[in-house]
């Protein structure tokens, strides 16, 4: 597991067992690492235990353990929960690293800087995921060769203020990125804003379409649920997702998200108005979608199962030192190539 890296990966505790801290516990078990995680699904510890995995249903017991064993904390739970579980680690667990696999990065750090614990947090999230949920729905290899957003908000914030960034903090951003390289996954640098931008885009405009073309296309009744293929079946999929983790996603990115929906609302206006015409016209939009759709699929390598498809093995490597002079300034030039990072 280590191989190249500069240190081992520290114990995990996963706070959150559906299908993302679901898989990375299976990911942890199958890479032979110590990893324990908590729920509060009593039917889902249940199925967890049976399968012959560590998991708790006591939160306090389980930030407990994380403190005796000094293990790296990961926040696994919607969004709607991570105010509650950070004030119990700043409780329970006072000097494990964080980090956490949310959907949206900005909302998670000003949660974070609210309770001062910037120099104990590097946000993750892994672009990997289908339309289930729960821990029935978790499987170890989900994150194999996807992108991992790994955030450096504060010690960007330290950089610009020619402040050093302290070795405990490097320590920890090497950590997560060992804790996506376990999962398979290749790390991306990228700042919380950013991230968010790119997410409203490319994983929850897609959800927004989705649940208004299921509509669009259940109001044409039986036939059209009968003549329904390929193409609207996979437009539609992530429909399927449980509403409350869609509300999640999309309410706390709504900053990104609305401009982002006007965006498309201008297009499909453009669209409607030359289709409308008394010659219809469908190549602007048509032409222009083919293109957008070869150049993202050239560069992404899209896995389709994917609710959020981002793959980049095909993007360049940068190698960077954490704690080396000017690695953060490195890190800025790896996330404006949309490279990833190996820490070394």
């Amino acid at each position: 597991m280590t191989g190249q890296y500069p240190q081992a990966l520290r114990p995990l505790c996963i706070i959150g067992l559906g299908l993302i801290g679901g898989s990375l516990l299976r990911d942890a078990a199958a890479a032979d690492a110590t990893a324990f995680g908590h729920t509060l699904s009593r039917s889902g510890a249940r199925q967890a235990e049976r399968d012959g995995f560590d998991v708790s249903t006591d939160l306090t017991a389980t930030l407990e353990r994380a403190a005796e064993v000094d293990a790296l904390i990961v926040i696994a739970t919607p969004m709607s929960s991570v105010a509650e579980v950070l004030d119990a680690i700043v409780e329970h667990a006072p000097t494990c690293g964080i980090t956490d696999v949310v959907s949206v990065k900005r909302p998670v750090y000003d949660l974070v800087v609210e309770r001062g614990l910037q120099a104990r947090y590097v946000g993750g999230h892994p672009m990997a995921g289908t339309e289930h949920s729960g821990w029935s729905a978790s499987q170890a290899g989900l994150f194999r060769r996807a992108a991992w957003a790994v955030t450096y908000d504060w010690a960007d914030e330290l950089d610009r203020a020619s402040k050093p960034v302290p070795q405990q903090w490097a320590d920890l951003f090497t950590q997560v990125c060992l804790l996506a390289a376990l999962a398979g996954a290749e790390a991306v640098p990228v700042s919380g804003a950013r991230h968010d931008e790119a997410v409203a885009r490319v994983s929850h405009l897609p959800h927004v379409v989705a649940e208004a073309l299921s509509i669009v296309g259940d109001k044409g009744d039986t036939l059209a649920q009968s003549l329904a293929a390929g193409s609207f079946k996979g437009a539609t999929r992530v429909a399927g997702t449980s509403p409350e983790l869609v509300r999640n996603m999309v309410e706390t990115n709504a900053k990104a998200l609305v401009p982002t929906i006007d965006e498309l609302i201008e297009l499909l206006r453009d669209a409607r108005d030359s289709l409308a015409a008394d010659t219809p016209d469908m190549a602007q939009l048509a032409e222009a979608g083919n293109r957008a759709y070869t150049r993202f699929t050239a560069r992404s390598g899209a896995r389709r199962e994917s609710v959020s498809p981002v793959r980049i093995s095909s993007r360049p490597v940068v190698r960077v030192h954490p704690g080396s002079p000017h690695w953060v300034r490195d890190l800025k030039q790896i996330e404006s190539l949309g490279a990833r990072v190996e820490v070394f």
